[in-house]
């Protein structure tokens, strides 16, 4: 999920306008400037210089445009050897990522809060993925709110699963970042004996976890993604609150955790939602089955984008891949 930033024509022009606004509030309840290293804070500059802290909202299609504008930023091409071509899968727009023939496929949704993000937001990191683990990569276009409120980009990311099972045969991963994340999962509890994925990789996902303690309150002002944007973005997605019970919103809401295919979790020790990688974890585990947690230190949310840049985004990026290959393969590392 994005923070709500701001990008200036001027530095006067930002000086006026954010000091209008309410400020970023003080990091009260953890110490970030010790926990996160020097890589990972010129990182988050670098994020700032296009999403400036300090603006509280914003207009959608200037989210929009900022949030493209900070992904170009970060893009550092396709490996050599990789091809991608923009299909539909029924009425949902995907972009297939293919270095010869694969005989698995990852689904890949998109981060952004539901808000913001697509085709091009993620767009290289789907390009390392396939070139990577060698396995062919669908990312999915699935529609935005606040224009199309849940339960809109829950069908066409379950749309789009269903069309990538029945075109290529082989093995199946859902996965997914942020908001994605969420749709994964989501897909992988309604799928359940319709589809076997062999397994899910969630990347420091939002699964509806309880705001009112834990990672919620300890990271609520944390660097890149505070309490106040996850609520906003919720707000955003379903006009209010989120329904109650409902998994394909919130999958922590669902009362069965069997028979959910093999998941690996990863998330930000300085980000709000970490908690929730090792709730869907024990949930998994206690109905007995296969999930795999890692709580990566001093990592903010986004840090996908630092994967070059960033050391520890660097080796998380690694078990990413390692995950998608151990899966793709069938296998199962406790």
């Amino acid at each position: 999920m994005p923070v709500r930033r701001l990008v200036w024509s001027s530095p006067s022009q930002a000086s006026l306008a954010l000091s209008k606004q309410p400020q970023r509030p003080s990091f009260s309840t953890m110490n970030y400037e010790t926990m996160i290293d020097a890589e990972t804070w010129d990182f988050i500059r670098r994020t700032e210089a296009f999403y400036p802290p300090g603006a509280a909202a914003l207009g959608i299609d200037q989210q929009r445009a900022i949030y493209d504008r900070m992904c170009r930023e970060f893009f550092t091409g396709y490996p050599e050897g990789v091809t991608a071509r923009d299909d539909l899968a029924g009425e949902v727009p995907i972009r297939i990522y293919e270095r010869g023939a694969h005989n698995a496929t990852l689904i890949y949704f998109h981060g952004g809060g539901f808000v913001v993000g697509g085709l091009d937001s993620h767009d290289d990191v789907c390009a390392e993925i396939c070139d990577r683990a060698d396995i062919r990569v669908v990312s999915v276009d699935y529609r935005l709110s606040p224009e199309h409120s849940h339960p809109v980009a829950f069908e066409d990311s379950l749309e789009a699963a269903e069309y990538v099972t029945l075109t290529w045969p082989g093995m199946h991963i859902l996965a997914g970042d942020s908001a994605g994340g969420n749709l994964a999962a989501a897909v992988a509890h309604a799928t359940r004996g319709l589809h076997d994925f062999s397994g899910q990789i969630l990347i420091y996902p939002g699964l509806g976890g309880d705001m009112t303690k834990g990672s919620y309150l300890a990271h609520k002002d944390a660097p890149m993604l505070t309490l106040e944007d996850l609520k906003h973005y919720t707000l955003l997605r379903h006009g209010g609150a989120s329904p109650a019970h409902d998994p394909t919103a919130t999958p922590l809401a669902d009362k069965d955790f069997s028979d959910l295919p093999p998941t690996v979790l990863i998330t930000a020790e300085c980000d709000p939602l970490a908690d929730d990688g090792r709730t869907y974890r024990n949930a998994i585990e206690q109905a007995g089955g296969k999930a795999r947690w890692t709580n990566e230190p001093g990592l903010v949310h986004g840090f996908l984008r630092a994967r070059h840049s960033v050391t520890r985004a660097r080796h998380s990026f690694d078990r990413i891949v390692a995950a998608a290959i151990e899966l793709a393969a069938g296998d199962w590392h406790d």
